[in-house]
Protein backbone atom coordinates (compact mmCIF):
# COMPACT_ATOMS: atom_id res chain seq x y z
CA UNK A 1 0.00 0.00 0.00
CA UNK A 2 1.66 3.49 -1.11
CA UNK A 3 1.60 5.76 2.05
CA UNK A 4 1.02 9.52 1.68
CA UNK A 5 2.50 12.24 3.62
CA UNK A 6 -1.33 12.96 5.04
CA UNK A 7 -1.26 8.88 6.09
CA UNK A 8 1.57 10.13 8.88
CA UNK A 9 -1.04 12.60 10.79
CA UNK A 10 -3.38 9.89 10.94
CA UNK A 11 -6.68 8.89 9.33
CA UNK A 12 -10.30 9.51 11.32
CA UNK A 13 -10.77 7.86 14.81
CA UNK A 14 -14.06 6.46 13.41
CA UNK A 15 -15.68 5.16 10.58
CA UNK A 16 -16.28 7.87 8.20
CA UNK A 17 -14.53 9.34 5.34
CA UNK A 18 -11.54 12.00 5.96
CA UNK A 19 -12.48 13.45 2.31
CA UNK A 20 -15.45 12.96 0.09
CA UNK A 21 -15.59 14.87 -3.63
CA UNK A 22 -18.77 16.32 -4.23
CA UNK A 23 -18.52 17.99 -8.02
CA UNK A 24 -15.88 20.91 -7.63
CA UNK A 25 -16.06 21.00 -4.13
CA UNK A 26 -14.23 18.71 -1.65
CA UNK A 27 -15.50 18.16 2.16
CA UNK A 28 -13.02 17.40 4.78
CA UNK A 29 -14.56 16.03 7.59
CA UNK A 30 -13.29 17.67 11.06
CA UNK A 31 -9.98 17.66 12.05
CA UNK A 32 -8.58 17.13 15.33
CA UNK A 33 -4.95 16.98 16.80
CA UNK A 34 -4.79 13.51 17.78
CA UNK A 35 -1.15 11.88 17.26
CA UNK A 36 -1.82 8.49 15.66
CA UNK A 37 1.33 7.04 16.64
CA UNK A 38 -0.30 7.67 20.65
CA UNK A 39 -3.91 7.91 20.28
CA UNK A 40 -3.38 11.07 22.30
CA UNK A 41 -4.45 14.62 21.52
CA UNK A 42 -1.14 17.30 20.60
CA UNK A 43 -0.17 18.54 23.87
CA UNK A 44 2.80 21.06 23.10
CA UNK A 45 5.48 22.62 21.04
CA UNK A 46 7.80 18.84 21.32
CA UNK A 47 4.94 17.09 19.66
CA UNK A 48 5.64 18.85 16.16
CA UNK A 49 8.48 18.99 13.42
CA UNK A 50 10.95 21.36 13.93
CA UNK A 51 10.30 23.02 10.67
CA UNK A 52 6.38 23.91 12.67
CA UNK A 53 8.43 25.24 15.89
CA UNK A 54 10.44 27.76 13.88
CA UNK A 55 7.47 28.77 11.63
CA UNK A 56 5.05 29.38 15.12
CA UNK A 57 8.24 31.62 16.48
CA UNK A 58 7.88 33.60 13.87
CA UNK A 59 4.49 35.16 15.05
CA UNK A 60 5.48 35.17 18.73
CA UNK A 61 5.18 31.26 19.89
CA UNK A 62 7.46 28.64 21.25
CA UNK A 63 9.63 31.07 23.31
CA UNK A 64 11.17 28.98 25.03
CA UNK A 65 10.01 30.84 28.86
CA UNK A 66 8.15 27.87 30.35
CA UNK A 67 5.99 30.71 32.17
CA UNK A 68 4.57 31.60 28.82
CA UNK A 69 4.70 28.39 26.57
CA UNK A 70 2.77 26.49 29.18
CA UNK A 71 -0.93 28.46 28.59
CA UNK A 72 -0.10 28.97 24.81
CA UNK A 73 1.47 26.00 23.82
CA UNK A 74 -1.45 23.29 23.52
CA UNK A 75 -3.82 25.20 21.59
CA UNK A 76 -1.19 27.10 19.54
CA UNK A 77 0.30 22.96 18.79
CA UNK A 78 -3.13 21.90 18.22
CA UNK A 79 -3.80 24.92 15.52
CA UNK A 80 -0.50 24.08 13.92
CA UNK A 81 -1.47 20.03 13.78
CA UNK A 82 -4.86 20.80 12.66
CA UNK A 83 -4.42 22.83 10.10
CA UNK A 84 -1.19 21.41 8.72
CA UNK A 85 -3.33 18.16 8.01
CA UNK A 86 -5.99 19.86 6.25
CA UNK A 87 -2.89 21.30 3.87
CA UNK A 88 -1.96 17.64 3.55
CA UNK A 89 -5.64 16.75 2.67
CA UNK A 90 -5.93 19.38 0.09
CA UNK A 91 -2.88 18.70 -1.45
CA UNK A 92 -4.05 14.80 -1.73
CA UNK A 93 -6.62 15.98 -3.86
CA UNK A 94 -4.82 18.27 -5.82
CA UNK A 95 -4.99 21.33 -3.90
CA UNK A 96 -3.72 24.11 -1.59
CA UNK A 97 -4.88 25.89 1.19
CA UNK A 98 -5.79 28.52 -1.26
CA UNK A 99 -8.19 26.17 -2.44
CA UNK A 100 -10.26 26.66 0.79
CA UNK A 101 -13.42 27.97 0.52
CA UNK A 102 -14.78 27.86 3.52
CA UNK A 103 -13.38 27.06 7.41
CA UNK A 104 -15.86 25.65 10.26
CA UNK A 105 -13.71 26.23 13.44
CA UNK A 106 -15.02 24.20 17.17
CA UNK A 107 -13.64 25.30 20.02
CA UNK A 108 -13.73 24.01 23.64
CA UNK A 109 -12.81 27.66 24.97
CA UNK A 110 -13.79 30.23 22.60
CA UNK A 111 -11.26 32.23 23.92
CA UNK A 112 -8.47 30.09 22.12
CA UNK A 113 -9.99 31.38 18.85
CA UNK A 114 -7.06 34.69 19.58
CA UNK A 115 -3.91 32.13 19.28
CA UNK A 116 -5.65 30.04 16.63
CA UNK A 117 -6.35 33.09 13.99
CA UNK A 118 -2.51 33.81 14.44
CA UNK A 119 -1.34 30.49 13.78
CA UNK A 120 -4.10 30.63 10.89
CA UNK A 121 -2.50 33.12 9.35
CA UNK A 122 0.57 31.32 8.90
CA UNK A 123 -1.74 28.52 6.37
CA UNK A 124 -3.56 32.18 4.92
CA UNK A 125 -1.08 34.72 4.59
CA UNK A 126 -3.79 36.59 1.82
CA UNK A 127 -7.73 36.72 2.42
CA UNK A 128 -8.69 33.99 5.23
CA UNK A 129 -11.37 31.82 3.58
CA UNK A 130 -15.29 32.17 5.15
CA UNK A 131 -15.44 31.14 8.44
CA UNK A 132 -17.79 30.13 11.00
CA UNK A 133 -16.39 30.26 14.77
CA UNK A 134 -18.33 27.62 17.11
CA UNK A 135 -17.72 27.32 21.17
CA UNK A 136 -18.76 23.55 21.97
CA UNK A 137 -18.23 22.30 25.40
CA UNK A 138 -18.74 18.42 25.49
CA UNK A 139 -18.98 17.30 21.43
CA UNK A 140 -14.57 17.08 20.68
CA UNK A 141 -13.29 13.28 20.98
CA UNK A 142 -11.28 14.41 24.79
CA UNK A 143 -11.31 17.02 27.14
CA UNK A 144 -7.37 17.49 25.90
CA UNK A 145 -8.48 18.49 22.50
CA UNK A 146 -9.41 22.00 22.39
CA UNK A 147 -10.26 22.55 18.61
CA UNK A 148 -11.71 20.55 15.50
CA UNK A 149 -11.52 22.33 11.74
CA UNK A 150 -14.01 21.08 9.01
CA UNK A 151 -13.17 22.51 5.35
CA UNK A 152 -14.76 22.62 1.90
CA UNK A 153 -12.06 23.48 -0.97
CA UNK A 154 -13.29 24.50 -4.08
CA UNK A 155 -11.27 22.58 -7.02
CA UNK A 156 -12.95 22.91 -10.46
CA UNK A 157 -11.87 19.74 -12.50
Amino acid sequence: MTRTPADSMGQPMAKYAAARRAGDFVFLSGVVAVNPATKSAVKGYEDLPDAARVALRSVGYDTGQMSVDVFEAPIVAQSWFVLERIRQLAADHGGTMDSTARLVQYFRHLHHYAPYNRVRGLFFPGEPPVSTVVEVNRFLPGDEVLIEVEATLYLPK
